[in-house]
Order: structure tokens, then sequence, then C-alpha cells
């Protein structure tokens, strides 16, 4: 008995469920890495600001609350108290940045007073937070 030949067809690779796969794997690690910023401020609505540059160094952070609170690296303080522990915290040979994290709503006047006590600190930077558009 003889069976006719089947034609001959090319081999065709289809890529569409490859690519669907690596979207999947790139969106999991995009999602994933959203987690992995470790934030040392409260949450607070900094104002934004165009000309804003990302500190890659270690820092020290004050948050001034909305309410007129005061956080040093998330802890609650009494503002006599912060240029005690900064300085305990900052070794004097070195500029160790200390970033002022404000809330937009705290008078200009209060945030002033701060950076005028953390200046007083020998080795301190100082750097303010903000949002960028």
């Amino acid at each position: 008995m003889h069976l006719p030949e089947e034609p001959e067809t090319p081999l065709a690779i289809n890529i569409v469920p490859a690519i669907d796969v690596i979207f999947a794997i790139l969106a999991f690690f995009i999602i994933s890495t959203l987690f992995l910023t470790r934030s040392q401020s409260l949450p607070v609505n900094l104002p934004e600001a165009l000309t804003a540059q990302t500190q890659q160094e270690k820092s020290i952070t004050v948050t001034i609350q909305a309410n007129g609170e005061i956080a040093l690296n998330r802890q609650s303080i009494q503002r006599d108290r912060l240029v005690e522990e900064l300085q305990q915290q900052v070794k004097s040979d070195s500029d160790t940045l200390v970033l002022v994290n404000a809330d937009e709503r705290v008078p200009h006047g209060q945030v002033v007073a701060i950076m005028d006590l953390l200046r007083q600190i020998k080795g301190v930077r100082l750097a303010i937070a903000v949002d960028s558009p």
C-alpha cells in the first residue's frame, strides 16, 4: 500500500508567547523594585522643584510634619533635643548629609529655624527634600 506524501510545510516558530513571558518577568521586576526602596522619613507632602537632584550618599533625615512635630530618622524628638541627638550621630571630621524633609504646609520660618539649629553642628551639610514633577 502506498501512502500519499504530505507536502512539506516550513517549520514556523511563534515568538509571541515568548514576548508575553518576557513582559511578565519585566513587570514582576519593576513592581518588586518599587518595594525595595527604604524611606527614612515620615510621610509628608513635599513641595515640587524643577531643579531637584538625587543625593546618593547615606544621610540623616529630619522630618517636620504639617502639625509641627519633628522626627529624627522616623523617631519623634523634641526640638530642644534635636541638636544633642544629631551631635551624637555626626562625626565632626566627616561631612554628614542631613536631609530636611518638611511638609509644604509647615511655615517657612519654622523650617529656617530648624535649619539654623542644624547648621550649628560641625560636620553637617544640609539638603532639602522636594518632589520632582
